[in-house]
């Protein structure tokens, strides 16, 4: 019997947890379908009294967020692509590769986990300044191209490959970027994906860095533009809101398809050593 209580206790403390972290989803949701002005009305309306959809229109059309849209899905896309290819091979080295240093670099990698990336913001830009990738898509994605926590989640999932599996393909005559490839890769998978999530969101939120790399406004991506757009029209809520909807559903989309991958890595990969 009190075995029974406590589990009715947690489902109903995880609803409850849940609708709290659901409710400001939904509140945005609404206003971003509410007509002008009604966010602000007293007293305070939870669900639109008549749905429009004209500030989705009016993004798409007048302000054209759609292209900044564009360009934060294109640069998430691509950057995911190369830190997937790039970290899974120093991840793969990392774990199963016997190197001179090997140890002891990643020790180093490891250590510079804990520098806050702001500090490095100003020796990268002017990098990239050298290297004339000012106001480029391709200033946006070098950053991203490889991390230390991608290289470090990878290796520690790939520490529990057997190391058997790798040798009979060794013996077979199997090369190691075959081995890599054909076997390395679909063993990872889980991993992958997780990698994949963390690296798609951290692109497709990112403020601070696209703002000072890019100076061109049809080059913006999302968040930078809905920062303009902040200041342009600060008091229309409703407009805000439906630029807001647009930033975060289609993250949201992303995590829930692929949360059983995310799941599955985060508890089995990473853990391993």
């Amino acid at each position: 019997m009190r075995r029974r209580a406590y589990v009715a206790a947690l489902y109903v403390a995880l609803v409850v947890g849940a609708a709290l972290t659901l409710l400001p989803l939904l509140w945005m949701v609404s206003v971003s379908l509410m007509p002008a002005g009604e966010s602000t009305a007293w007293p305070p309306r939870l669900w639109p009294g008549r749905v429009t959809l004209a500030h989705y229109r009016t993004l798409f059309t007048r302000i054209n967020l759609g292209r900044a849209a564009a360009n934060s899905a294109g640069l998430s896309f691509v950057v995911s692509l190369i830190a997937l290819a790039l970290n899974s091979m120093a991840g793969y080295a990392f774990a199963k590769l016997s190197f001179r240093g090997r140890d002891t670099l990643f020790r180093f990698l490891s250590a510079a986990l804990v520098i806050p990336g702001q500090v490095c913001m100003l020796p990268l830009f002017l990098m990239l300044k050298q290297l004339g990738c000012i106001n480029s898509y391709l200033g946006v994605i070098i950053p991203g191209m490889a991390s230390i926590f991608g290289i470090f989640l990878i290796r520690q999932y790939a520490l529990s490959i057997p190391d058997t599996l790798l040798d009979a393909a060794r013996v077979d005559g199997a090369g190691e970027f075959r081995i890599y490839w054909s076997l390395v890769l679909p063993a990872c998978r889980p991993i992958l994906v997780t990698l994949a999530i963390f690296t798609f969101l951290g692109t497709w939120n990112d403020f601070l860095w696209p703002l000072i790399i890019l100076t061109d406004d049809s080059m913006y991506t999302l968040p930078v533009a809905l920062a303009n757009l902040l200041g342009e029209h600060v008091q229309d809520t409703e407009l805000m809101m439906a630029g807001a909807v647009l930033t975060v559903v289609p993250v949201i989309i992303l995590f829930v398809a692929l949360q059983r991958y995310y799941v599955e890595g985060i508890l089995s990969g990473s853990l391993k050593e």
